[in-house]
């Protein structure tokens, strides 16, 4: 019988669990070397029996880590998966090319669509045997890599129009396989393929070929606010994605605002560069203190993280703009720093004044 009767659903619940396990016992222990409380043995061997049970059930369900050694192996374990993915990926790229030439077409089709097949079935022997997900994320990233490959070189071998739906085929076969098996690395691979539609085919209802979208940043903002759009919502499948949404999507959009700042003749609007560019630059200061307002109050600590750094980025740019060319550079820096200073006092003071989690 289960020693949770709120089981966590998710690897990402279960370690928050973990964590608030351990720092209840940091405070347990405060509180008791401040002589604010004392538990007697039987209390303590209960909670103790209790944390216990709960750690042995959620490592053996999840594989959660549970001290801080753990953790740091986790984010290098993560940081492999992800590189392992690239470079498994390139391999089987530049192998198919390797040996391209030297095979019938329809011993070409048979391998480039065996290749995802393949590689989705060692993802889910991966899954079951796994419950960190790591090498569940390697093979899925193959996966979505080997089905890039089939698409891009079929339509090679038989000379098919490109188009940008393409994208959309990539970006719905990676959501597939991350919702599958609760991959946020693979999400993050769907999401930029999904990015890359929605640009192309909001830059080709607004005239442009769809491989120029890249040309007008504007597409790629209203991609990028689109893809917040699940982030904001509660009740949707794998809820642990809802911050990669909000997160990612915003991401995409705070960069192509910056570009516009800088790039007003890139923009749709029939406007001056001038006005245009100043229009952007209002727009990301203003979208970027939204996102840390909105971080220390809901407690969204990765989105207070995103706005700060862009709010800051923005702020320097236009301090380069206006002061490069005519203050002695010791000046100029000395200048940046106490920007820094004051940016620290005010987050400082909305830190305590907004309660965040």
């Amino acid at each position: 019988m289960s020693a949770l009767p709120d089981a966590p659903d998710t690897r990402s619940a279960a370690q928050a669990r973990i964590d608030r396990v351990h720092a209840f016992r940091e405070e347990l222990a405060a509180l008791e070397r401040e002589r604010v409380l004392t538990l007697g043995d039987a209390d303590r061997q209960r909670i103790d029996d209790y944390h216990a049970a709960i750690e042995a059930e959620l490592r053996e369900r999840f594989d959660v880590d549970v001290d801080e050694s753990r953790k740091r192996l986790s984010l290098g374990m993560r940081i492999a998966s992800l590189i392992g993915a690239l470079a498994l990926s390139a391999a089987v790229f530049f192998f198919f090319y390797r040996i391209w030439g030297l095979l019938d077409v329809p011993v070409q089709v048979v391998l480039l669509v065996a290749a995802p097949i393949a590689a989705i079935v060692l993802a889910g022997v991966v899954h079951r045997r796994e419950r960190s997900g790591y090498f569940t994320s390697l093979a899925a990233l193959v996966a979505v890599a080997c089905f890039v490959l089939n698409l891009a070189v079929l339509g090679q071998t038989f000379n098919l129009v490109p188009s940008r739906n393409a994208f959309l085929l990539w970006a719905a076969f990676a959501l597939i396989l991350a919702y599958s098996w609760g991959l946020k690395l693979v999400l993050t691979a769907g999401l930029v393929s999904l990015v890359a539609w929605l640009s192309a085919t909001v830059g080709a209802w607004g005239g442009l070929y769809w491989l120029s979208f890249g040309e007008r940043p504007e597409t790629v903002l209203i991609a990028g606010l689109l893809i917040t759009l699940p982030g904001w919502f509660w009740g949707l499948p794998r809820p642990e994605f809802r911050n990669v949404y909000r997160v990612f999507g915003l991401l995409v959009a705070l960069v192509s605002v910056l570009i516009l700042s800088h790039w007003g003749r890139a923009s749709f609007l029939p406007l001056s560069v001038s006005l245009i560019e100043a229009g952007y630059q209002l727009l990301g200061f203003a979208g970027s203190a939204v996102l840390i307002v909105l971080g220390i109050r809901r407690g969204w600590h990765k989105l207070f993280n995103l706005g700060a750094t862009f709010f800051l980025l923005f702020l320097y740019t236009k301090v380069f703009d206006w002061w490069w060319d005519w203050l002695p550079k010791w000046l100029f820096f000395l200048v940046v720093g106490l920007i820094a200073v004051g940016f620290l006092l005010v987050l400082g003071r909305l830190r305590r004044g907004g309660g965040a989690s």
